[in-house]
């Protein structure tokens, strides 16, 4: 009996001990300010912000207007969709919708990215999608994070169509917004491997990989900056923002070679606040709702 005891003794104490070495989860999740941030990211509603856009595309700037929706909501880890339905296994997370629309000599562009950042967890996105509309065709490309980013492309380009691709887990530019909302000192520092914006990649048909990315985070008392220098790519993106919360996206440069042959040049895009909402819009899809789209600046 006494034997018995010391064993059950010993399995206790090297259980514990092996329990004290392992990180619970509990201990993996950043806490967020309850009162600040719960009551302006909880409210019921979303922040649709409107800017004006200056956009790179064949060798040439084109004038525009992009939208930012950020919104939170529960996310299915099963089906990598809004959980429609939430458990408890359904993280919440911050979702950005980032449109631009500009034109392009007779025909129209329209860029959408949809990015899902956990709330919680220092993680990265959950997933990523963009597509490109215009009259030649359209694009769409998606990342899912698994075991590692499971990316799939679809494109009217031949050669880009159908890829199934898998990389290592590494930062993504997309989901810096989602990131400097959430809290700016999580932004990476420093020399890291990024994957480029989806709209860069696909309107440049550059690889889908990580690149060597030298990020600098500068703060003031009123805007920050937070800069991305990609040497391979020639292309340096500026994305400034309120260093207070909720740390709103007052403006982004990127500058990169756009163009073919003689008309390719360095070119500069850029986006700059105009207005900024807090609305529920998916209940405002009324006639009468459009309304807020003056309050934006958007045209009809």
């Amino acid at each position: 009996m006494v034997t018995t005891n010391k064993n059950i003794l010993l399995l206790t104490v090297i259980f514990l001990s092996f329990s004290c070495s392992m990180k619970s989860s509990e201990e993996l999740i950043k806490p967020r300010n309850t009162d600040e941030f719960g009551d302006f990211w909880y409210d019921g509603k979303a922040e649709v912000s409107s800017y004006e856009l200056t956009q790179a595309r064949y060798g040439e700037l084109h004038e525009g207007k992009g939208v930012m929706i950020f919104v939170t909501e529960p996310f299915s880890r099963s089906s990598q969709t809004k959980a429609d339905n939430p458990t408890k296994d359904d993280p919440n997370v911050l979702k950005m919708n980032f449109t631009r629309k500009f034109n392009t000599g007779i025909y129209p562009y329209s860029i959408m990215t949809s990015t899902f950042y956990p709330v919680a967890t220092q993680e990265h996105a959950f997933k990523v999608s963009t597509s490109i509309q215009e009259w030649c065709g359209h694009v769409y490309m998606e990342l899912d994070k698994k075991s590692d980013y499971e990316i799939t492309v679809h494109s009217y380009f031949e050669g880009e169509n159908n890829q199934e691709i898998q990389q290592d887990i590494v930062h993504l530019e997309d989901e810096i917004w989602t990131q400097i909302r959430l809290d700016p000192q999580e932004l990476p520092v420093g020399e890291v491997e990024m994957i480029p914006s989806f709209a860069y990649i696909r309107l440049m048909h550059q690889d889908i990989k990580p690149y060597k990315c030298k990020t600098t985070l500068t703060e003031s008392a009123d805007t920050s900056a937070y800069s991305m220098v990609y040497s391979e790519l020639g292309r340096v993106m500026t994305i400034k923002f309120e260093t207070a919360f909720p740390h709103k996206i007052y403006s982004w440069i990127d500058s990169y070679e756009s163009g073919f042959g003689d008309n390719k040049s360095m070119l500069t895009s850029s986006g700059k606040l105009d207005k900024s909402i807090r609305v529920d819009y998916w209940n405002k899809n009324a006639l009468k709702d459009s309304i807020y789209r003056a309050d934006l600046n958007l045209e009809h």
